[in-house]
């Protein structure tokens, strides 16, 4: 539970430290956006440290599937445009192999 915790606030934190450059560079918005987004982009990295896996690869990976279905709920809450049916399958397509990655059985 604590691994999936780590997961969604590093999701969180890249998404907001994305959405500020892209608040900077999209929306026209002061160049003083780039501080808590360059910050939060900073926490994001250092949550995904945490992550207790082996391979830096697989724990990304396993991400990967996080960030999906965090960056839809992003779209939904912050953006306020509802996700599709198809936004929808893809974020559960790709979970499912966030969950294979994280729960496969491996050789000892």
């Amino acid at each position: 539970m604590a691994t999936l915790a780590i997961y969604v606030g590093a999701a969180l934190a890249e998404i907001a430290g994305c959405f500020a450059f892209w608040a900077w560079l999209r929306l026209d918005r002061s160049p003083l956006w780039l501080v808590p987004g360059t910050a939060s982009l900073t926490l994001f990295a250092w949550l995904l440290t945490r992550i207790d896996s082996d391979f830096a690869g697989r724990a990304y990976a396993t991400y990967g599937g996080i960030y999906i279905g965090a960056s839809l709920l992003w779209l939904w809450v912050a953006e306020s445009q509802r996700p599709d049916r198809w936004d929808v399958t893809g974020a559960i397509v790709c979970l499912l192999g966030a969950a294979i990655i994280v729960w496969s059985p491996r050789p000892s």
